[in-house]
């Protein structure tokens, strides 16, 4: 009987840690949004992303210190991972490039679009079948996704599609993650991070202005805040059920919003919050019917219904 008590005790305590990191790297991913959109306000989105990688270094050197050079470059599915390398700095670089001129919370809400658009992409990418009411969801999330967009003759600004080129971008690196998920998170993330940086160096030179110290620091600060929060979310992970984590993904909209207001006096509106409404009711379904098919984790499902 004390064995048992014993037992639950620490498995509602490591679930709780697990829920307790998961929100903390979702508001450190949200700093970092924020930040971020400080930054590409004086400075292009090419130095931004090469500084941001430099300082990400600072957190993976460590790392890749305790990890052997084999596992860095003797890879699964190189071109994959070409791709993941691709579309995810491609992500980071477009969001950038989109709050430039959206409200944080605007921007954020085609990111939570990303679930929807990872089921209807797993059955291109990973053969994973799709039944009709997870069908549904998805046409229901992309509803949300043009009421955003909102249909009128001054609609798809540039803005908007750098932020839903990103999101979708956001979407293909994620799907990727499951299709390389013998690789380990160290190599992953530091391929990513090289990719950006020699972006971010190949950009720099058309739009270069030097920096103060501490906004040096403060972009080199982005890149520390960014894999922070990735192993905070990685630990998390393994801390509790996917399906629970995955939907506290959805606060990165909540802190969006509150740090959008706090930092810049924006607020999203009311067109912006119905349709991430839809978006998050959507990815909620979505989730939902994972656990039930699946009786599995929501993030890397055998089959979609």
């Amino acid at each position: 009987m004390a064995f048992a008590r014993l037992s639950n005790l620490f498995t509602t305590n490591t679930l709780l840690a697990g829920i307790a990191l998961m929100l903390l790297g979702d508001m450190m991913f949200s700093l970092n949004d924020a930040m971020g959109k400080i930054m590409v306000v004086s400075f292009s989105v090419g130095q931004v992303l090469l500084i941001r990688s430099a300082g990400a270094f600072f957190i993976l050197g460590p790392m890749l210190v305790r990890q052997s050079a084999a596992k860095l470059f003797h890879i699964e599915k190189p071109w994959l991972q070409l791709l993941r390398v691709v579309m995810a700095t491609l992500d980071t670089g477009l969001f950038y490039a989109a709050v430039v001129y959206l409200p944080l919370a605007d921007a954020m809400s085609f990111y939570m679009a990303g679930p929807i658009y990872v089921t209807a992409l797993s059955h291109f990418f990973l053969g994973e079948k799709v039944g009709w009411r997870r069908q549904a969801a998805i046409y229901i999330g992309f509803i949300g996704v043009i009421i955003i967009l909102k249909p009128s003759a001054a609609a798809f600004s540039p803005a908007s599609m750098l932020a839903l080129a990103g999101s979708i971008a956001f979407a293909i690196s994620t799907v990727l993650n499951r299709r390389l998920r013998n690789t380990s998170d160290t190599t992953l993330v530091t391929w990513q991070t090289i990719g950006a940086l020699l972006v971010g160096a190949a950009l720099v030179p058309f739009a270069w202005k030097t920096p103060t110290l501490p906004e040096t620091g403060m972009m080199l600060l982005l890149g520390v805040v960014s894999c922070v929060a990735h192993l905070l979310i990685t630990r998390a992970a393994k801390l509790a059920p996917a399906s629970v984590l995955a939907p506290l993904h959805y606060s990165l909209l909540l802190w969006a919003v509150i740090l959008g207001l706090l930092l810049f006096s924006q607020f999203p509106e009311p067109r912006v919050l119905v349709g991430a409404a839809v978006i998050v009711l959507a990815g909620l379904f979505i989730f939902h019917r994972q656990k039930v098919v699946d009786d599995g984790p929501a993030d890397v499902p055998n089959s979609i219904n």
